[in-house]
């Protein structure tokens, strides 16, 4: 690993605080782990496990796990205690309100992170705006506002309106929680991505419990890239050179990570246009410094895809084979799966296939980070074939 960038920030002793943390909200459950042994039978390989994420503290994506844990943390600096030490029953004391008083916590977001932050906002007693690009699904906008959140939507796109939003917190004196970091900010993002730390460990403690042999193979969707560095931090700092293959997949229209990695020249590349694509969560043109130098470190595929991919994906889980489980997953959580099963069966790809080592002895795990957190797009997609397979 000599060269490479640390990962100590993603540590097993940082996993194991912000798990403690997460288990202080009364509505905390592992979500699902779900095995999907019909279709791995059905495309030859061993195992395919599906974490899905849309049970998460009934917000229907994993976004929660970052804000939460970053707001947290941000509050029990400003109260003077440890974040393990942090408890529901402080948050209604005397104490806690002379000392923290009211905030505002300020994002940008295309849907997910924006409405776990203003969830997060509501737990803990404080206020949060956030900023939405134009474009932006009614269904997560209506869904933000019922976590008492004030909800803007800009008439620009994902990036240009982070940049709104950073300013507006600046200037009215907010707390800015995005999931993406750049220079100057770069603490909060981490938080985040430290956050985000309990999936991957809950993953991993459902396979030991179930007696499961570790995945070889991890494929992980990426927008900023926050999410898919968090894992990537967490299986190195676990497992060292023992550690599953990672994919890390991207919109053809929003490929940040890819252009950058593929520059060769360690800078952050931007995405410009309108980023068109299904895939809403990953629409982003701008990757997150600290997670492009884990994953630029240290994944082994990158892969930009098109829209039918994720569309494929959404159907095969919305409609498994017998005995397997039914999974709802939108747009930017089925393109794992999606491609997963493009690269085994379509003869196209049988090169990339052997490159990644895809054989009938693989255990392959896939994150459905969201549910259909735009029900009537999925059902465009799900009921009347939208975006069809080629």
């Amino acid at each position: 690993m000599r060269g490479k960038c640390s990962v100590e920030f993603m540590s097993q002793s940082v996993s194991r605080r912000v798990r403690e943390f997460h288990r202080l909200f009364p509505d905390y459950q592992p979500t699902p782990l779900q095995s999907l042994r019909q279709l791995a039978k059905k495309v030859n390989v061993d195992k395919i496990w599906i974490k899905d994420e849309s049970f998460r503290f009934g917000l229907n994506a994993f976004k929660v796990l970052g804000g939460s844990y970053a707001i947290g943390v941000y509050l029990s600096k400003l109260i003077g205690v440890d974040e393990g030490d942090f408890s529901f029953e402080l948050l209604k004391s005397q104490e806690y309100k002379e000392k923290v008083g009211n905030l505002t916590f300020i994002t940008a977001t295309d849907g997910n992170h924006g409405r776990g932050v203003a969830w997060s906002a509501k737990v803990f007693g404080q206020e949060a705006v956030v900023f939405m690009p134009k474009g932006s699904s009614k269904y997560r906008i209506n869904n933000i506002k019922k976590e008492n959140a004030e909800v803007v939507v800009t008439n620009e796109y994902y990036d240009e309106t982070v940049k709104i939003a950073a300013n507006f917190a600046r200037e009215n004196n907010g707390v800015l929680i995005q999931d993406t970091a750049w220079k100057g900010y770069v603490e909060i993002p981490t938080l985040i991505m430290q956050g985000y730390s309990t999936l991957i460990d809950e993953i991993m403690e459902d396979l030991e419990k179930q007696g499961e042999s570790l995945p070889t193979h991890v494929f992980l969707q990426a927008g900023v890239g926050s999410l898919a560095a968090a894992i990537q931090g967490y299986l190195i700092t676990r497992f060292g050179d023992n550690r599953p293959l990672t994919v890390i997949i991207e919109p053809h229209n929003a490929a940040c990570l890819y252009k950058s990695v593929k520059k060769g020249d360690k800078k952050p590349h931007s995405v410009k246009g309108s980023l068109s694509t299904i895939m809403a969560g990953l629409a982003c043109g701008k990757p997150n410094i600290l997670a492009l130098e884990v994953l630029r470190d240290y994944a082994d595929f990158f892969v930009s895809c098109s829209d039918e991919i994720a569309a494929k994906g959404m159907r095969v889980l919305g409609n498994p084979l017998v005995n397997d489980p039914k999974v709802i997953s939108g747009e930017s959580g089925a393109v794992g799966l999606g491609l997963l099963i493009e690269i085994l069966e379509n003869k196209l790809f049988s090169g990339f296939k052997e490159k990644m080592n895809l054989t009938e002895d693989s255990r392959i795990l896939v994150i459905s980070t969201e549910g259909d957190t735009d029900p009537d797009h999925y059902r465009n997609v799900v009921w009347d074939g939208k975006y069809p397979s080629r």
